[in-house]
C-alpha cells in the first residue's frame, strides 16, 4: 500500500511539470506577441504615412510640426504650459502643431515618440506612471 506522503509527492510532481510546462509556453506566446505587436504597430506607420503622402492638400501651407510624426521635437508651448483640470484637448488635423497642447500632453507625446523611435512599443500606464516620476499602483494609473 502507497504511503500518503508517496501520493502526494507524486502528485505536486505532476503539477510542478504541468506548471513548467505552461510557464514555458507562455514565454513563447510573450516573444511570439512582442514581434506580432511590432510588426503591426509597422503597419499602422506605414498606413498612416501613405494616407499622408496620398491626401489632398496644400503641403506648402504646413508649417507646424504634425503630430503623426514622432521624429520631430515639440515646440516651446505658446500657452501657459501645464494642462488644467477640465481643459480641452485639441481635435487632431493634419499640420497640428505640438505647441497647441499643454506642456504635459507634450512631454506624454515625447515619450511615446522616443519609445516608438527605439522599437521597444507602445507603453503601459505603468511605464508612463514610472516615466513621469509617478508610483506605479492602480491610484495612479487607473482611471477613478
Amino acid at each position: 500500500m502507497p504511503s500518503v506522503v508517496g501520493l502526494l509527492e507524486q502528485r505536486e510532481l505532476t503539477a510542478r511539470r504541468r506548471m513548467d510546462e505552461l510557464r514555458e509556453e507562455a514565454d513563447r506566446i510573450q516573444a511570439e506577441l512582442a514581434v506580432v505587436e511590432r510588426e503591426w504597430n509597422e503597419w499602422v506607420i506605414a498606413r498612416s504615412r501613405v494616407g499622408e503622402v496620398l491626401a489632398p492638400g496644400d503641403d506648402d501651407a504646413d508649417t507646424g510640426e504634425d503630430l503623426a510624426d514622432p521624429g520631430q521635437q515639440p515646440t516651446e508651448p505658446s500657452s501657459s504650459g501645464a494642462a488644467k483640470p477640465k481643459s480641452m484637448v485639441p481635435m487632431w488635423r493634419a499640420g497640428l502643431a505640438w505647441s497647441a497642447l499643454s506642456v504635459d500632453y507634450q512631454r506624454i507625446l515625447h515619450a511615446l515618440a522616443d519609445r516608438g523611435r527605439l522599437g521597444q512599443g507602445p507603453l503601459t500606464c505603468q511605464e508612463m506612471a514610472v516615466y513621469f516620476g509617478l508610483d506605479p499602483v492602480p491610484g495612479k494609473v487607473e482611471a477613478p
